[in-house]
C-alpha cells in the first residue's frame, strides 16, 4: 500500500493490519471495505450532513464571489438547454397537460441553464451563481458510489476573453479545493472520532501525461493510480480523444471547452477533481468542472462529435449569437462530499434513496445502514 493510503488506514483503523495491499474488495456492484464501522451514528451523520452543505456552500460562495439563485428541476424538450452527459443516458420525461402534452424532461445538470442565468441576472465578469441541483438519473448503475438520486452545488461565473486559460482555470480549481480542506477540518474538531486525511495540496495532470504514465492501465485505473500516490488530483482534458484513439471519458461537446489548446500546448479546459478515498480503496470523483464553450470550440467539438444539427436548438443559437457570457462552471457532488468528509462506505448512508433489496441486505450486513 503507498505511503498516503496506508498513512490513512492507520489514523483512522488503528488496529487494522494491512496485508497484500488488500483494503477491500469487489463483489457485484458493491465495494466491500475488509474493515469498515461507521464513525457516526444516524443522528451524528444527518447532522454532520447539515453542517458541511451550510458550512461549504458558504466557503464557496464567498471563495468564488457567488450568489445564491434558485433553479429548475426540469426544462423543456428539445431546447438544447439539459445536459447530455455522455449521450446515452435517457432523462425522465413527462407531458404537460396545460403546454398541450409538450414533454418536459429531469435536468441530468444545469450546465447550460447557469450559462443562460448568468445573462439573465447580467452578472459582471468575476462574479457568478450557485444553485442547488437535484436531478433523477434512471440509468445509473448503482454501487457505493452512484444513485438514482444525484445532488450537487451547480456554480457558474463570467470571465473574460483573458481569463480562458489553463493558469486560470487551475487557481479556481486550487480555491475550490481549498474551500473543501477547510470543510475537512470543521467536521474533524466536531467530530473527533474523524480523521483527516486529505493532502494540502492538489497536484494537477494532463489525461494525455496520465495515459503515456500508465499506458497499459484503462482510464479507471489510471485515475486509481495517480489519486493513490497524491491522494487529490485535477485531471484536465476530458472529453476529446486522446493519442490511443480513445477518450478519457465522456463530456457533451456543448458546454465544457475540451478541444482548444493550452498555453502549455496540452489539449483541454476542463477536467475533474479526483481524490484518493481509503474508506473504499479506490479514486472518488467530488467535481467535474471547466471553463466553458466559445462559439469557435463549440463549432468544433459538434463537429467532432457529428452533432452539427444541434446548432439550429435555442441554447446554441443564444450563444452563437454572442448573447450569451464567457463562463466557467461545474458542479460539486453535495453527497458524495458529505460521505467522503464522514468516512462513509455507501452514498446510502447519506441520502435516501431506491436501491435493490438484496443491496440494501448486503450493505447492513457490512455496517453500512442505507437510509
Amino acid at each position: 500500500m503507498c505511503n498516503f493510503a496506508a498513512g490513512f488506514a492507520k489514523k483512522a483503523y488503528p488496529n487494522l493490519t494491512i496485508q497484500k495491499n488488500i483494503t477491500h474488495k469487489i463483489m457485484g456492484n458493491i465495494i466491500k471495505p475488509i474493515v469498515y464501522t461507521a464513525a457516526l451514528d444516524m443522528k451524528q451523520t444527518e447532522h454532520g450532513i447539515k453542517q458541511i452543505k451550510e458550512f461549504f456552500q458558504q466557503n464557496l460562495s464567498t471563495e468564488l464571489r457567488l450568489r445564491r439563485v434558485t433553479a429548475p428541476l426540469f426544462v423543456l424538450q428539445g431546447l438544447g438547454i439539459n445536459d447530455d452527459l455522455n449521450g446515452v443516458e435517457r432523462a425522465v420525461t413527462f407531458p404537460i397537460k396545460d403546454l398541450g402534452d409538450a414533454k418536459a424532461e429531469v435536468v441530468h445538470s444545469l450546465a447550460k441553464w447557469k450559462r443562460m442565468s448568468l445573462a439573465e441576472y447580467k452578472i459582471e465578469p468575476g462574479y457568478g451563481i450557485y444553485t442547488d441541483m437535484n436531478a433523477i438519473r434512471a440509468d445509473e448503475e448503482l454501487d457505493n458510489l452512484h444513485s438514482l438520486y444525484v445532488d450537487q452545488w451547480d456554480w457558474e461565473a463570467v470571465i473574460t476573453r483573458e481569463q480562458r486559460t489553463l493558469a486560470f482555470l487551475k487557481n479556481v480549481v486550487e480555491r475550490i479545493y481549498a474551500a473543501i480542506l477547510r470543510t475537512e477540518y470543521l467536521t474533524c474538531e466536531t467530530y473527533p472520532q474523524l480523521k483527516p486525511f486529505l493532502p494540502n495540496k492538489i497536484t494537477f495532470i494532463h489525461s494525455e501525461e496520465l495515459l503515456k504514465m500508465y499506458p497499459d492501465k484503462t482510464p479507471k485505473e489510471r485515475e486509481d493510480a495517480i489519486c493513490k500516490k497524491y491522494g487529490a488530483v485535477f485531471v484536465i482534458g476530458i472529453g476529446g480523444k486522446l493519442s490511443d484513439g480513445k477518450k478519457h471519458d465522456g463530456r457533451a461537446p456543448d458546454y465544457d471547452d475540451w478541444s482548444t489548446v493550452a498555453e502549455d500546448g496540452s489539449v483541454g479546459l476542463n477536467g475533474d477533481i479526483l481524490i484518493w478515498y481509503p474508506v473504499l480503496g479506490r479514486s472518488f470523483e467530488l467535481s467535474s468542472m471547466g471553463i466553458r464553450v466559445d462559439k469557435e470550440s463549440l463549432v468544433r467539438q459538434l463537429k467532432i462529435e457529428g452533432k452539427e444539427e444541434r446548432l439550429g436548438l435555442y441554447f446554441h443559437k443564444k450563444l452563437m449569437n454572442d448573447e450569451l457570457p464567457l463562463s466557467i462552471g461545474g458542479g460539486i457532488g453535495q453527497s458524495r462530499l458529505c460521505m467522503v468528509l464522514l468516512h462513509k462506505g455507501h452514498i446510502g448512508e447519506i441520502q435516501a434513496s431506491i436501491w435493490p433489496e438484496d443491496m440494501r441486505k448486503e450493505c447492513k450486513e457490512l455496517g453500512m445502514t442505507l437510509i
